[in-house]
């Protein structure tokens, strides 16, 4: 009987040993995302890791997935919604079957500068914008930015006419196609890693993008004509799924929010930096001419694409888009 209690005892206790064991094993966050590792993204999911294991040494873990190692463009938002995946940093234009508010983004020439899209991000329409998808099991943490867009073509781009008949890549989003049928182009859909080859061979002979995308893709090496336009945003939405996030421990939770707001001011330094040294980088490259729009071209362009504003004025709402608007007033 005392050998039988005694090799019970052994047996709890280590069944004991082996539940604190588990119980002490750290949360495993996987961030995946599609670009490099010496991108400002690459660079903030990099940061993220760094700080949440050092302030929470044990308890959690963060395994960073760079250039779709984990899963592809295509894929990475269905992984996220079973927990396959607990973090991405997808495009803003990628959320319009999710929220058709967060098409707001893409309204063509909406934002006069970065300041006044960091104050509408910031502003309570903004922040909200981030939780606007949770019906969905997705809360967004944080805006990333890349930039404010601007146009490329085979041909000068200095009024809205000049861009009529002209095959522009966009993206897979309703705005932006009908943002360049607004000035009678044709749109074209297009994945980025194929932007170059399709201005080289003539399937696209136009695009938009920030300085920094079309450096590091050398679109200034197929493209004649750069405009200055900054008509349009590309930034990126840090996102969790919401099951995985709600049920951290809320110490856990708190300290990961403070340390995904320090990233991101640090990721946004870093591509504001990075789109000025890419504009000046084509400029030394001699190979493509940046044209700067005079206050009454960028205005020309502003309204003939204002239309788009109106068409998604219901699906966005209208009182969404005039707090964006006010963003510009400072």
């Amino acid at each position: 009987m005392f050998k039988l209690t005694a090799k019970a005892l052994a047996c709890a206790a280590m069944l004991s040993c082996v539940g604190l064991a588990q119980a002490a094993d750290p949360i495993i966050i996987k961030f995946a995302h599609v670009v490099a590792d010496n991108t400002p993204k690459g660079q903030g999911a990099l940061l993220f890791k760094q700080l949440a294991e050092e302030r929470l040494p044990g308890r959690v873990k963060v395994e960073v997935y760079p250039n779709s190692s984990l899963f592809g463009d295509g894929k990475e938002m269905e992984a996220l919604l079973i927990g396959d995946v607990q973090m991405l940093a997808p495009s803003l234009a990628k959320f319009e079957q999710y929220a058709k508010p967060v098409q707001l983004f893409d309204l063509p020439f909406l934002f006069d500068n970065m300041e006044a899209v960091d104050r509408f991000q910031a502003s309570p329409e903004g922040r909200g914008l981030l939780t606007s998808m949770e019906d969905k099991n997705i809360t967004g943490l944080a805006y990333w930015h890349n930039g404010l867009k601007v146009m490329s073509a085979n041909k000068p781009l200095r009024e809205p006419a000049d861009a009529r008949g002209l095959k522009f890549r966009v993206q897979a989003s309703a705005v932006l196609e009908e943002q360049f049928k607004a000035v009678r182009a044709n749109p074209r859909k297009m994945s980025f890693a194929e932007v170059y080859q399709g201005l080289q061979t003539g399937v696209v002979n136009g695009t938009e993008n920030t300085w920094s995308n079309y450096y590091s893709q050398k679109v200034h090496e197929v493209q004649k004509y750069m405009t200055e336009s900054d008509h349009g945003l590309i930034d990126y939405m840090v996102i969790t799924n919401t099951k995985f996030w709600k049920g951290l421990p809320d110490d856990v939770r708190a300290e990961l929010e403070t340390i995904m707001a320090e990233v991101s001011v640090e990721v946004n330094k870093q591509a504001d930096d990075l789109n000025r040294t890419a504009k000046q980088d084509i400029a030394k490259a001699g190979t493509t001419e940046i044209i700067e729009l005079t206050p009454q071209q960028r205005a020309e362009w502003r309204e003939a694409m204002r239309p788009v504003w109106k068409k998604f004025e219901k699906e966005i709402g209208a009182e969404l888009i005039q707090a964006a608007e006010k963003s510009n007033q400072g």
